[in-house]
């Protein structure tokens, strides 16, 4: 089972956005583009954050903390100030006493989870690796 469909059916509410203008990638354009990509990407609690706020759910920092035990609280303000940077997670402020703010994912944020399924079906139909003394013996 996907982990979207275990949380919700977000694929049917995404919106892909259209293909380049300028027409088919080449393999630097493709590989640039996906450097770019994984660049967003990058840093160790990103992708558990995202899985966190994926299906539309709105999580204040106190519940991220205690969902993500073991990411440090310096880490994960600067993780989410990044992703809010990025326009991957957007910050609401609830002006109030005391103050409560909120991190939700933006709809372009939210359209990663397909790509992210793929992925994790990518990686769970991985065939089984050959052990390092079967390599060890072909090498020889």
């Amino acid at each position: 089972m996907l982990y979207s469909e275990k949380m919700t059916s977000t694929d049917k509410k995404v919106r892909y956005l259209p293909k380049s203008e300028q027409g088919a990638y080449t393999r630097e354009t493709a590989a640039a583009g996906v450097e770019q990509a994984l660049k967003l990407l990058e840093g160790r609690w990103k992708l558990v954050i995202l899985f966190h706020l994926f299906g539309g759910h709105v999580m204040r920092f106190s519940d991220l903390e205690r969902a993500i035990p073991a990411v440090s609280q310096k880490m994960l303000i600067q993780q989410l100030r990044q992703m809010e940077k990025d326009g991957i997670v957007r910050r609401i402020v609830h002006h109030q006493v005391p103050p409560k703010v909120e991190y939700a994912l933006t709809d372009w944020g939210q359209a990663l989870c397909p790509a992210l399924d793929a992925l994790l079906t990518w990686a769970a139909d991985r065939p089984p690796l050959e052990t390092s003394a079967a390599t060890d013996e072909t090498a020889q």
